[in-house]
């Protein structure tokens, strides 16, 4: 670090893609430890602007990173944007702090593997991604490494938050409106609300973490089984019928088993990380 960034009483944070569903939950939490945090996010800050990232990155005594190309199946047929977000961006963003002396916060995804381990994936495990966006996210992880900054990964899975829509509210909408849901039953993982992604931000950016975490909820369910737990606390009245992921194809292939071996991050983290039914039960009392 800079002695300009060393000595910073209150520290300027750059949260990139700082409007989007975890990136606003970020904003919010690093303003509450008392951050200086800086928003950015399109139309006026493009990632894949050399001169934007440059621009933001010299201001910055820390940048974190949630600025993707997130559209899993729109990645099949657009690889290049993903590619060009996800990967060749996140390698410039990494290039450019190594120069400034800057530290990284970058999010990346459990498809990075192809989800076919029988236990719940360490950080060691060899990624394998089986879709473009996978592709792409594992490109960006390999790239920001090969930059030579000082950095921190954090592998995140089955996000939902107030700011954006995700599988919980997608599936709400579906109940309402089609009265009748088909929800697959063999993708296995943790309902991750970006509130708690936000405040372990918070705890890594206090310490300056470096390395590679898995991050989500303690605890596992199915698609299908977080579906019910949603119905029964809302009270729906929709059919809901399980089914295999090859009874439900889609562009992208998802991996089966997203579990997360978090015991790594919560060595870093003065409190265990909640279960995934407290935060996705908080969440639904929110809505």
């Amino acid at each position: 670090m800079t002695d300009r960034v060393a000595h910073s009483d209150k520290p300027v944070v750059a949260v990139l893609g700082g409007r989007g569903m975890l990136g606003t939950d970020l904003v919010a939490a690093c303003a509450a430890g008392g951050f200086d945090v800086r928003s950015y996010d399109l139309p006026e800050f493009d990632i894949t602007d050399a001169e934007h990232l440059r621009g933001v990155v010299e201001a910055s005594d820390a940048i974190l990173n949630c600025a993707a190309y997130t559209d899993v199946d729109g990645a099949e047929t657009h690889a290049a944007l993903a590619q060009r977000v996800n990967a060749e961006a996140v390698g410039r963003l990494g290039e450019l702090a190594a120069r400034y002396g800057r530290w990284v916060l970058h999010f990346s995804t459990d498809f990075v593997f192809d989800g076919t381990l029988d236990r719940p994936y360490v950080e060691t495990d060899a990624p394998n991604p089986i879709n473009e966006y996978g592709r792409s996210k594992l490109a960006g992880e390999e790239l920001l490494a090969q930059s030579g900054c000082a950095h921190c990964l954090v592998r995140l899975e089955w996000t939902y938050g107030l700011h954006g829509n995700n599988f919980v509210t997608k599936t709400i909408e579906r109940a309402v409106t089609e009265r009748r849901l088909v929800v697959v039953e063999d993708q296995i993982g943790s309902p991750t609300p970006t509130t708690l992604v936000a405040d372990v931000a918070r705890e890594l950016l206090g310490c300056r973490a470096e390395g590679t975490f898995h991050l989500a909820s303690a605890g596992y369910v199915s698609r299908f089984g977080m579906t019910q737990f949603v119905f029964e606390r809302l009270g729906l009245d929709a059919e809901l019928t399980p089914c295999c992921s090859s009874e439900y194809p889609t562009l992208a292939m998802r991996p089966l088993n997203s579990r997360f071996d978090c015991r790594k991050i919560e060595t870093l983290l003065k409190d265990p990380l909640e279960s995934w039914q407290q935060g996705l039960e908080r969440f639904l009392r929110q809505l």
